[in-house]
């Protein structure tokens, strides 16, 4: 697979699959949850409260690692592995950009005082378990 194909295949899976685990640092070892993410291109975007060990993870060690895709049907069912660089952001802008009727359930409000946006640019990209094929990294 090309390049261009690959890009087209990731970004439909990122269009498709909105819930992924995002794997931040923890003191010396991963710590992963369940996220919920939008996108943009190949930057993702993931709402959360500003009070969360998420947050204080990041600010400690920026690096986070997201998975994808698997839609649990079995074997062959491929799925994207992000390596990125995350911050953290309260500008109404980036919260308009990523708010929708799906935060309802854990924010009040766009202006909810607690919101704040964490944006992932990849560093890294991989297309895994696409029946067939090895992994394939994505150049960004």
């Amino acid at each position: 697979m090309n390049q261009e194909e690959l890009k087209q295949n990731a970004l439909k899976i990122l269009e498709e699959s909105h819930v992924g685990i995002l794997s931040t640092v923890k003191g010396d070892k991963p710590h992963s949850r369940y996220m919920t993410f939008f996108n943009d291109e190949f930057t993702l975007y993931t709402a959360t409260n500003k009070q969360t060990q998420k947050v204080d993870e990041l600010e400690a060690n920026p690096h986070a690692h997201i998975l994808l895709g698997y839609e649990g049907q079995g074997v062959g069912d491929a799925f994207l592995e992000i390596e990125g660089t995350m911050g953290v952001y309260d500008d109404q802008s980036m919260i308009d950009k990523v708010w929708n009727e799906h935060l309802e359930g854990w924010f009040s409000g766009p202006d909810d005082p607690n919101l704040v946006i964490l944006a992932i640019k990849p560093d890294r990209a991989r297309l895994i378990n696409k029946k067939g094929k090895e992994p394939q990294t994505l150049q960004l």
